[in-house]
């Protein structure tokens, strides 16, 4: 394993700027510098791309440590051993987590149009039975009315939002 001191990932943490070795140099790129070559940025957005380089260069070296720990030639593993020990390229995790966030911002904003097209009281009892956890009797209870008016009501919860589910 490479001194981590010597690392690209310890030299561009420790440096005000953002470092870049190459195989004759190394550059080092300032906040002066940055802001001279690019007028319509701010220090904000030199502080969030030198955040995204620390990332970038701790995401190499975790994966070159991952990669080699091992020194085993890949030709004497199985099949699955090698998928055990493969990683995902960053460019790969990233990718995968753009996907997932868009996801994550379709589910929410289809859960919330669900919710919406509920009526004050079904949307009530539904978020009571379903986040809650109460049971039927105990939703009314707290209600003061029927067991059968609370599964009316969660039925008909049920079916609006099966119908906004089906066609979203």
């Amino acid at each position: 394993m490479k001194n981590y001191t010597q690392s690209d990932y310890a030299v561009n943490k420790k440096a005000e700027g953002i470092v870049y070795r190459f195989a004759d140099q190394t550059v080092e790129i300032t906040l002066k510098d940055y802001l001279l070559e690019n007028p319509d940025k701010t220090a904000a957005d030199f502080a969030a791309l030198k955040t995204l380089s620390d990332s970038d260069y701790y995401e190499t070296e975790r994966s070159d440590y991952r990669q080699t720990w091992k020194n085993t030639p890949l030709d004497s593993l199985f099949e699955e051993e090698a998928a055990i020990i493969a990683v995902p390229s960053v460019e790969d995790d990233f990718i995968e987590a753009q996907e997932y966030e868009a996801a994550y911002a379709k589910r929410k904003s289809v859960a919330q149009l669900a919710l919406d097209k509920l009526t004050e009281t079904q949307r009530r009892r539904y978020l009571m039975h379903h986040v809650e956890g109460l049971t039927v009797r105990q939703i009314a209870m707290k209600e003061r009315t029927s067991h059968v008016a609370i599964i009316y009501s969660l039925d008909g919860a049920a079916k609006k939002i099966k119908k906004v589910l089906a066609d979203s």
